[in-house]
């Protein structure tokens, strides 16, 4: 029985990824292969067949397993759930074997490792499927235009409901203090329990007179009035604490001798070992004076011919003009056989076009491209994919960055995979 056509369009309209300098989608069917010989086949079944048409532009997606097929956005709550979690495992399952394949020795574990890594991408959620309940990925090795990979793979499926609200209660209120008038001032207050206080011994105390500061009077604040019994315990315990705050007991202080009076005989004179210290007038020291440098000459660099010029009022208005044309590029890499560099050759208007790589033994490769502006500033070149070329072979495309140098004139940078970044040069040609 023919399987379930769940999806198709132009590979124009996708961004593919991959690894090991390497496209997934030119190996999707080996993936697919190799995961089901690994018994992976929970997998396998997450992960459509895809089908190129004659012309090799557009793709058709087919899901491995028989069943009635339902959009993701069709699919009620509870069967999404359960196919996030059946998607969850895979994720990790796939995290998981694609470590241990890159820590092998051999370079097609490697390399199935490294595709294995990104295979699970896909551009959104109009691209899964549910059959029979189970997810299916189209468009897998694939993101959006000028997107780039996502650190969780799953997130654009992950919606999330407003949560609703909490009930929190109300902190209670403080207690209303009752307002004190004076008519309740006169209601007696519990008596306090006092224990008698031991008796003081006498102490003969002179009290001398004391200016009392003149001091505000302090607010009257209502208080309420003790029992007229309490009134002479209360003063006496008070007496007995100010008392000794209030009052000083006198101190006899012993007259000082008067200072001895010395005849010129008996003053001494200092012995010699202390010497004056030597007094010199100060002297102003004047600040070194510094040279001043004359004005270095200002140098004007000439922009060279039919160079990259990011024009800076096309930057600021988002548009790529400049780029339009035909474009030879220059990188400093060398073919492994004849030991030259290839010939690369960019057609580009509206930021699109096409790349023309010649290697080897006069080897011709394309490959579309696109362009774009980054939001900090810098223009990217990417390709979508390997380009093809005329042997069968495919052959790696760099990702190119520029960023505007002096006069504009664009300094680009070409990076293959995880390479080092190497420095490359637009000449514009003629059509």
């Amino acid at each position: 029985m023919a399987k379930t056509l769940l999806r198709s369009g132009n590979l124009d309209d996708y961004q593919a990824v991959g690894g090991g300098g390497q496209a997934v989608f030119d190996s999707a069917l080996q993936i697919r292969e190799t995961l089901r010989l690994r018994k992976q086949q929970a997998m396998v079944e997450c992960l459509a067949i895809p089908q190129l048409n004659d012309s090799g532009e557009r793709v058709d997606w087919y899901s491995p397993v028989e069943g009635e097929a339902i959009a993701w956005k069709s699919a009620d709550e509870e069967s999404r759930l359960r196919a996030l979690r059946v998607l969850s495992g895979m994720v990790e399952t796939a995290a998981a074997l694609s470590r241990k394949s890159l820590q092998s020795g051999k370079t097609s574990l490697q390399l199935f490792g490294s595709l294995l890594e990104k295979a699970l991408q896909f551009p959104g959620e109009n691209h899964v499927f549910l059959v029979n309940g189970k997810p299916v990925i189209t468009f897998w090795g694939f993101v959006n235009l000028n997107e780039n990979t996502r650190d969780e793979v799953l997130d654009c499926l992950r919606t999330f409901d407003a949560p609703p609200a909490l009930c929190v209660e109300p902190e209670p209120e403080d207690e209303p203090v009752p307002e004190v008038t004076f008519a309740q001032a006169d209601e007696p207050l519990l008596a306090p329990v006092i224990e008698p206080l031991p008796e003081p011994e006498p102490i003969s105390i002179t009290a001398p007179h004391v200016s009392e500061p003149e001091t505000p009077p302090p607010s009257v604040k209502p208080v309420r009035r003790l029992p007229i019994w309490c009134l002479p315990l209360a003063a006496l315990i008070i007496a007995l604490i100010a008392a000794p705050l209030l009052w000083k007991p006198s101190v006899v202080v012993a007259e000082s001798p008067a200072p001895a009076t010395l005849t010129a005989s008996e003053i001494k004179p200092l012995p010699k070992a202390i010497a004056p210290l030597p007094l010199h007038q100060a002297e102003v020291i004047p600040a070194p004076q510094t040279e001043k440098k004359p004005d270095q000459p200002v140098v004007i660099t000439a922009i060279p011919k039919d160079a990259l010029v990011m024009d800076a009022n096309q930057m600021k208005a988002g548009t790529t003009r400049f780029l339009n044309g035909n474009w030879r590029v220059m990188i400093d890499v060398k073919d492994p056989i004849t030991g030259k560099a290839p010939s690369l050759r960019y057609q580009l208007q509206n930021n699109k076009g096409t790349a023309r790589v010649v290697h080897g033994d006069s080897i011709v490769c394309r490959a579309e491209v696109f362009s774009g502006l980054h939001q900090t500033g810098e223009l990217m070149i990417k390709s979508r994919g390997n380009a093809r070329c005329t042997d069968g072979s495919r052959y790696p495309m760099p990702e190119i960055t520029c960023k505007a140098g002096v006069n504009d004139v664009a300094t680009c940078t070409a990076r293959y995979d995880a390479h080092a970044a190497l420095p490359l040069t637009f000449k514009k040609i003629g059509a």
